[in-house]
């Protein structure tokens, strides 16, 4: 019979001990209202990931290079903005005892992206590719003022190590959902892959975010109110790059964040390729919802399970398990492709469930590192740890489509405008198909190299 041991950290990396359960427990009403503004940064991550690669590509006639320029540009802004964002956070949360008034610009998320899928008809190619980065840049912004402060919160309470893991699959369990409905809906919503459906598809869940945004604001009170709130000290948040540089020394949170930046790669290329898997594998557009339904479903009923065996084997065996589904479902599609739709949603299936475990992990270790630090100073910028580790997944939701745009371009892809009908090269078939198998595979075992050096997570007897 295994259990995890009591205390959080070790002799040899030099960390502080914390027990394990320590802190009140989350009541179930503020905990649920906090983490339903997940469902709304469900949806802003879901459909610029999953569609606007191929919207560029497919609708508005922008060049495969470019288009995967359009998508990382606006997300190495962020990676500059998110720590920025955070120090910022760090100080009101200081000087007002919460860090909830950053938290509206979440609800002008909407708006942005309602702008970026409304390209005006005299647009196309390069053009297109400004307005859409234009306002993608906007969007991001507007949605780290609501991100960082908002997955800040968990730090912020005075809770113990399984109860944050608790909080964490209450926001997981939303955030799946979010993205459930939209990787769903929106595909079926542009099915005709004409410019208008997509922005009344963007319209649509721009309504749900607003909700979301100022369910979750309410929340963030009603939770601290239950649970404490750590207040900054007075040396949080006076120097973004000081800040930075005690997150980075962290060693574990280092290890934490290096291992996200390729997890959170992999998933967002395998987002940003399935629209291509569908229309030029199996011929059918509709598969795309099919997909996506197969593999976030799975994600809903597993965030709970993967939440009961980490009392059991811990985290780090947990996202090292999810880590390595991911890899072998990911090369099994290249497999499963020669076979059909049928065996290929099976192994879709299998890596939702990986997803879930992947989320819910390494987000609920983030404040397992901020508790774990030891000193004032490293307690108190938990703001800061959650701008490096937003600006690392901005970073990865970039990288993943630029790869997979890259692995396009190389294979030759030829672009096209809604309703244009255009043959692809088998070159660019193939490239289309080892950038979705074979590529995300060798993305994962990297972040699989790095967790592996991972050492705070309480010793399995």
């Amino acid at each position: 019979m295994s259990a995890v041991d009591d205390t959080l950290g070790s002799p040899d990396t030099g960390s502080s001990t914390e027990t394990v359960e320590s802190g009140p427990r989350a009541p179930i009403g503020p905990l649920s209202a906090y983490a339903s503004g997940s469902f709304g940064m469900g949806v802003w991550v879901t459909v610029p990931g999953l569609l606007l690669l191929f919207f560029l590509t497919d609708v508005v006639g922008v060049a495969a290079w470019l288009a995967g320029l359009t998508l990382l540009l606006p997300k190495i802004v962020d990676v500059v903005v998110h720590p920025l964002i955070g120090s910022r956070s760090d100080r009101q949360a200081r000087s007002l005892g919460h860090r909830r008034r950053m938290m509206l610009g979440g609800v002008a998320l909407g708006a942005a992206m309602l702008a970026m899928f409304t390209v005006p008809p005299s647009l196309e190619g390069w053009p297109a590719a400004a307005w859409v980065g234009a306002w993608y840049v906007v969007g991001n912004l507007l949605f780290a003022m609501f991100q960082v402060p908002y997955l800040t919160t968990p730090s912020d309470l005075v809770i113990g190590y399984h109860e944050r893991t608790r909080v964490f699959m209450f926001r997981m369990l939303f955030l799946t959902v979010g993205l459930l409905g939209a990787g769903v809906a929106a595909p079926a919503l542009v099915a005709s892959e004409e410019r208008s459906d997509y922005t009344v598809m963007a319209a649509i869940l721009a309504c749900v975010m607003v909700v979301s945004a100022l369910v979750a604001i309410r929340g963030v009170r009603r939770l601290t109110d239950a649970c404490g709130f750590r207040a900054p000290a007075e040396t949080a948040g006076h120097s973004t790059i000081a800040d930075v540089k005690v997150a980075w020394a962290d060693r574990n949170f280092r290890m934490l964040v290096l291992s996200y930046l390729f997890t959170g790669t992999t998933t967002h290329l395998f987002m940003a390729a399935l629209p291509y898997f569908t229309r030029y594998v199996f011929d059918d557009s509709a598969l795309t919802a099919v997909f996506m339904g197969s593999f976030l479903v799975p994600a809903v009923v597993a965030g709970p399970l993967w939440m009961v065996g980490s009392r059991r084997f811990g985290k780090q065996r947990g996202l090292l398990a999810s880590q390595l589904i991911f890899v072998v479902g990911s090369a099994g599609l290249l497999f499963a492709a020669q076979v059909g739709v049928v065996v290929s949603v099976a192994i879709v299936v299998a890596m939702g469930v990986a997803f879930a475990g992947l989320q819910l992990f390494a987000f609920s270790m983030v404040p397992d590192a901020v508790a774990a630090a030891g000193t004032d100073d490293s307690e108190a910028s938990a703001g800061s740890y959650t701008g490096v580790w937003t600006a690392t997944e901005a970073l990865g939701t970039a990288v993943g489509p630029y790869l997979y745009a890259a692995a396009l371009a190389v294979g030759g892809f030829i672009s096209s405008t809604a309703g244009e009908q255009v043959t692809q090269p088998d070159s660019a078939i193939t490239a289309l198909l080892l950038g979705f198998t074979v590529l995300p595979a060798a993305l994962m075992l990297v972040a699989v190299g790095f967790q592996r050096l991972y050492r705070l997570d309480p010793v399995i007897t």
